[in-house]
């Protein structure tokens, strides 16, 4: 697949970007204002991960997995983007929340400053292999290699000793492993199933998620978002639920095992990594709470999307020109897979100002202000 490189046209606007980040870190003149009149807690957000956060860099790949069409965006300013959602995911709201832009795709860069830049991928997953039944997408791997193509060329005109320290200031999040499961392990024309069992695969995956956020910590990175993956056994998509369309014990044992090792991972990447900081989100615990009780939440639908098509609305992402329901802001789901904006909100302002049981061993307000 080719990669999705930065292109040099636009690499001026990203390093000014970093001299004006640098001179504020080193506490000479320059704003980190990244807009919304207040000032950016870091200088920029770097994201990796899946369709939950994807936000455009599919859209002009060989590939199924892609969103840039009504009525995916209905409730986004630039209308369909390529977001699998109605609006906002939630790194749009921790973007916000941090004080910066939202971040542009790595595969479009806005031409105006950046403050990051996002090289998430529909269908993507820890494991290369993971999402081909969609064709094109770019795995974790590869992610990284773009992230890698971008620093590169970055410090190359500004030199390591300017660019490290500004890196080491921003926050990287990344969002992997769900595809794992949806796009791999619980697809019948994959034979992983037959050759791990739940605790194995788990096992699988986190040894090489440890190699893989090792790799961005060696490229300078320091400060990790790591969400668990969600409550998948309760989603609309009929491979998630049990044969009468019920939530799956099955599938929420490969949750529990997958983001318990994610966990102890986390442990041990802030003991062994000098200088790193590793929070770790809980998604599942906050889908669970939304699902526990939606009224609560003032959500009245919470076991099909409010676009797809199949039972319960929800076999498959929406299609083209569908009409999603009207009471959006009412629904948790938005399609077979994925959420809708207002859960999206919620859960990024719980996991920015929460407490431990949703971000350990620290929020996201906490990470962004620890010094390194």
């Amino acid at each position: 697949m080719a990669e999705l490189r930065f292109t040099s046209m636009l690499l001026p606007v990203l390093v000014l970007l970093l001299v004006a980040a640098a001179a504020a870190a080193f506490g000479q003149n320059g704003s980190t204002d990244g807009g919304g009149g207040r000032p950016a807690m870091v200088p920029a957000m770097f994201i990796f991960g899946d369709s939950l956060i994807d936000n455009g860099n599919n859209n002009n790949l060989p590939t199924f997995a892609r969103a840039n069409y009504f009525p995916y965006g209905i409730d986004f300013a630039d209308g369909p983007t390529g977001r699998f959602s109605n609006g906002y995911t939630i790194v749009d709201e921790i973007a916000k929340l941090l004080g910066l832009p939202l971040i542009p795709p790595s595969a479009a860069p806005a031409t105006g400053p950046l403050r990051g830049l996002n090289y998430a991928s529909a269908a993507s997953g820890i494991l290369d292999i993971t999402g081909r039944n969609f064709i094109g997408r770019i795995p974790f791997n590869q992610q990284i290699r773009n992230f890698e193509n971008t620093l590169d060329q970055i410090t190359g005109n500004l030199g390591a000793a300017t660019v490290a320290p500004v890196v080491a200031r921003c926050i990287f999040f990344v969002g992997m492993g769900s595809n794992d499961y949806l796009n791999n392990y619980l697809m019948p024309n994959y034979p992983t199933r037959s050759q791990y069992n739940s605790r194995q695969f788990a096992d699988l995956l986190t040894q090489q998620y440890t190699q893989q956020l090792s790799r961005l910590y060696n490229l300078g990175a320091r400060k990790f978002i790591i969400p668990g993956i969600g409550t998948m056994e309760c989603i609309p998509n009929v491979l998630a639920r049990s044969s009468d369309g019920r939530c799956s014990e099955e599938v929420s044992q490969l949750v529990r095992d997958f983001n318990a090792n994610v966990r102890i991972m986390i442990g041990n990447l802030n003991a062994n990594l000098p200088g790193s900081r590793f929070t770790y989100v809980n998604i599942a615990r906050m889908n669970g709470d939304i699902l526990a009780n939606p009224r609560a939440y003032g959500f009245t639908v919470a076991d099909r999307g409010c676009c797809g098509i199949g039972r319960n609305r929800g076999q498959i992402t929406c299609l083209p020109y569908q009409m999603p329901c009207l009471n959006r802001d009412q629904y948790v789901f938005w399609d077979a897979f994925h959420p809708t904006e207002r859960v999206n909100i919620i859960m990024a302002r719980r996991a920015f100002n929460g407490d431990m049981s949703v971000a350990y061993p620290f929020n996201i307000q906490q990470l962004a202000n620890l010094d390194i």
